[in-house]
């Protein structure tokens, strides 16, 4: 497995940057380095950031090191998918002194095959067992939890972790997840299989985030999802939508449900309403 080290400068913090990426979320340095303290430190990143693929959708630059997602989603105010919600998250509990593996997962592969392979950056923090830390997924689980096969409920919604054969798990997200489940091993580690993936995610045609406008975040009982148009409020016992009407609302939403600060909203409303003409052409 390769680990992140305090000597792999690009893969974690220095203190400045540390201080400033706590300040963000709003905690103090952990007294200790224990399962309290990585549960508070997941939550608080969770509900801090916003998962979101913009730069696929609108063709900006992205990267997949931590130091590009500490750059875009601490300096900038921004928030990040799974490469840089978990990149930076590992970054961060790599300079408190955690034991943190980058893991190369793969996002619905008991649908796609083994091509997923690398479409996901999870991770897997040490402590008292391996547990796996997940808050690359917009709308999965809060707080980590172990690496094992179990069955488990948070904030009411019902996840799972199951066996997916040849040493792979399956991380299976509630019944209204996007992302309906991750698999991984806990000892596997691929940085150009990530890097390979994160190209085609960015670029191709075929990639979901390309033609599609997604963006979510956590909420103390649930989360929020825009899709293009939609915007859906999801809890354990509810479920609303509506729709976005004008680059003014998009604009709104963005700021005032996603905390996002984009420099010139109209041009992803542009872009939502050319995917719509094409669709229909």
């Amino acid at each position: 497995m390769s680990k992140i080290t305090s000597k792999d400068d690009s893969a974690t913090l220095t203190d400045v940057q540390l201080d400033a990426y706590l300040a963000r979320i709003g905690l103090d340095r952990p007294r200790a380095l224990d399962l309290q303290s990585l549960k508070e430190l997941h939550r608080a990143h969770l509900m801090a950031f916003t998962w979101e693929a913009l730069d696929a959708f609108m063709n900006w630059p992205s990267g997949v090191s931590p130091q590009a997602a500490f750059t875009k989603m601490v300096d900038g105010r921004r928030g990040g998918w799974c490469y840089e919600m978990n990149g930076l998250f590992g970054a961060a509990l790599s300079a408190l002194g955690f034991s943190v593996t980058r893991l190369c997962g793969g996002v619905n592969r008991a649908i796609l095959g083994d091509v997923a392979i690398g479409n996901h950056l999870g991770l897997r923090v040490d402590i008292d067992l391996p547990y796996l830390a997940e808050v690359g997924i917009g709308d999965a689980i809060v707080e980590p939890v172990p690496m094992m096969e179990s069955q488990f409920s948070q904030r009411g919604l019902e996840f799972s972790i199951t066996r997916s054969g040849d040493g792979w798990m399956r991380f299976n997200n509630h019944a209204l997840g996007v992302a309906r489940s991750m698999d991984f091993r806990p000892d596997h580690t691929d940085e150009k299989a990530i890097a390979a993936a994160h190209g085609w995610l960015m670029t191709d045609a075929g990639s979901p985030f390309t033609q599609a406008l997604a963006v979510m975040r956590h909420t103390n009982d649930g989360y929020v999802a825009l899709q293009n148009h939609s915007l859906r409020h999801v809890t354990n016992v509810s479920f609303s939508e509506k729709s976005i009407t004008s680059a003014d609302h998009l604009a709104e939403i963005l700021e005032t449900v996603f905390d996002l600060e984009i420099a010139d909203p109209g041009r992803v409303w542009d872009r939502v309403c050319s995917i719509d003409r094409e669709r229909a052409a």
